[in-house]
């Protein structure tokens, strides 16, 4: 099986290649799959209700889908011709352009126009955050900067954040 847009040079190494050598080529190929950066890469750009394309492992071709669902490694899709759902990890899917006209403001979601600012915070308050993986995290404000406010999330951890993707944290 060739797929297609595959180099038959690359084909033909990986003939030649030993099964050990391939063993290694796919660890070292699911770790770099697994990176979160690729993950986010992909994610970014990406919201509910969006058509992307992505790639049908059975045959190597690339089939279009609507997102209906978005967890931590995987995306739920929605196949746009055979009304099948599949639930896909973030990199088998074409990373959405930014600059397309599918991923501008007019696709997305309505943003809140009101962000938060730096007169919302105070020291000594609680807030809550997604780090730079997408987990959330909760810490207390110990010092307000001019763009941003640095959070201590007391697992030894400093994280300095800015003003706009806080969210104030009411203890009931």
């Amino acid at each position: 099986m060739n797929p297609q847009g595959t180099d038959p040079k690359l084909i033909d190494a990986l003939n030649r290649a030993s099964s050990l050598e391939l063993f290694q080529l796919s660890a070292i190929i699911e770790r770099m799959l697994a990176d979160p950066r690729r993950i986010l890469a992909v994610r970014t750009n990406m919201h509910l209700g969006q058509m992307v394309r992505f790639l049908d492992w059975r045959d190597g071709q690339m089939r279009n889908g609507k997102v209906v669902a978005m967890k931590d490694m995987q995306v739920t899709l929605h196949e746009e011709g055979s009304r099948r759902e599949w639930k896909l990890p973030y990199t088998a899917i074409e990373a959405p352009d930014p600059s397309s006209p599918a991923a501008t403001a007019s696709a997305r979601p309505a943003q809140p126009t009101n962000l938060p600012s730096r007169g919302d915070f105070r020291c000594g308050e609680k807030v809550s955050f997604d780090d730079k993986y997408l987990q959330p995290q909760v810490g207390i404000v110990v010092r307000i900067n001019q763009r941003t406010a640095t959070v201590d999330t007391g697992n030894g951890h400093s994280w300095r954040v800015p003003f706009h993707m806080l969210r104030q944290v009411f203890d009931i």
